[in-house]
């Protein structure tokens, strides 16, 4: 089963996508409807709130009035947070019910409004975010009945954009149309999802033809979307996650493939992690097992190597036992990068030199060599120390 989150903020056009991918064959599970159905009449969601906010909140018939509530709920952050401690634990545990119900064969759009709020968005291998300015966002929300002043209310509680646009593999701009809009969640939905999915189930990983590209700024945010991934699905057995690799390096032109390094207390407990980073997207890769630059002792640059599934977005995920050569070439190699633009360029005309070769790693391995050596000299005679990795 594939698990991706959906999420926008009020009035930038999630239901349309959601609906979409209903069309497409997605099972939806719907935040918004648990929400509702987790305080109806009789449940103890509802008796909570009452507790919680008074008996004013309440219609002649004992259901929830939902305006009586907001106007308590959203005055201030304690009041709200008072009410996503009540709402918000009942609908994980509902939407884990329904979830649990599904063949393992499908792919589930869990559609959830506060996914940045809740932290729940390194839990899944593709999160889609739909987005609309907030001009656009009250307007529409205008034309559905509500008040202006509620709009922005309620606009203000939710999560800032920029946060939403930070959790997102994919962003779905909805300033044009809805037809636009389906469109585009259709294209999403074929080219991205349903490959995904497929990876995921045979354990592949999206193998990219070697190209250097110029510098992508988005790099970074990629980088550290696949890290919070990473650090939620290996807990404490994951000592430190990091950006490694050409990617990591500003202004650096390399292959559009994010390289990151999980340091792992031994091989064992990589082993150990494969089920779980293949339930994020990242699947094992058997046939790659150690470094090719080693020392007199090979052993201490044997690896677990694992790809992504996710077409949209090539990594590497390279576990590594902390100490060994490999782990802390990683580290000092990408710091000797940034210090050392001369051996940036000549590491850039290596990498070009080696895509006219018959294998393009093979072919990088003599300067490779070479540079393990140069970069420990320097390394060591800077005193140099692992920096703190990315909080992802």
């Amino acid at each position: 089963m594939l698990r991706i989150g959906l999420t926008g903020g009020i009035g930038a056009g999630k239901s349309t996508v959601s609906a979409a991918f209903a069309e497409c064959g997605g099972i939806i599970v719907d935040g918004d409807v648990i929400a509702r159905e987790v305080v109806e009449p009789g449940t103890e969601g509802l008796a909570a709130l009452v507790d919680a906010f008074g008996h004013d909140i309440l219609l002649p018939s004992g259901a929830l009035n939902r305006p009586a509530l907001a106007a308590k709920a959203f005055v201030d952050d304690e009041q709200r947070a008072k009410l996503n401690g009540i709402v918000h634990p009942l609908v994980a545990r509902r939407r884990e019910e329904i979830i649990a119900a599904v063949s393992e064969d499908a792919v589930v759009v869990e559609d959830i409004p506060l996914l940045v709020e809740t932290g729940m968005a390194p839990m899944f291998p593709l999160v889609v975010v739909v987005h609309a300015d907030e001009e656009t966002r009250v307007e529409r929300l205008i034309k559905r009945g509500m008040d202006e002043a509620d709009a922005r209310a309620r606009i203000k509680a939710q999560a800032p954009e920029e946060q939403r646009v930070a959790i997102a593999d994919v962003l779905l701009d909805n300033s044009g149309t809805p037809g636009e809009l389906v469109e585009r969640a259709r294209e999403v939905w074929y080219q991205r999802v349903l490959p995904l999915a497929h990876n995921i189930r045979t354990r592949q990983m999206v193998r990219t033809p070697p190209k250097v590209v110029p510098y992508n700024p988005a790099w970074p945010d990629d980088a550290r979307r696949i890290i919070s991934r990473l650090k939620m699905a290996c807990g404490p057995k994951a000592l430190r996650v990091d950006h490694i690799g050409s990617t990591a390096v500003p202004g650096m032109a390399a292959k559009d493939v994010i390289d990151i390094q999980v340091t792992v207390e031994s091989l064992a407990v990589a082993d150990e992690l494969a089920d779980s980073l293949t339930a994020v997207g990242y699947p094992r890769v058997d046939d790659i097992t150690r470094d090719r630059v080693h020392s007199d002792d090979p052993s201490v640059w044997r690896k677990r190597f694992h790809g992504a599934a996710d077409p949209g977005r090539p990594a590497h995920v390279h576990l590594r036992v902390n100490g060994w050569p490999n782990q802390q070439f990683a580290l000092f190699f990408v710091d000797w990068l940034k210090a050392n633009p001369a051996v940036r360029e000549d590491y850039l005309a290596v990498k070009r030199t080696a895509l006219t070769a018959a294998d393009y790693v093979e072919a990088k391995e003599p300067w490779f060599l070479d540079a393990y050596w140069r970069a420990k000299a320097w390394a060591d005679a800077t005193g140099w120390q692992p920096s703190e990795p990315d909080s992802g």
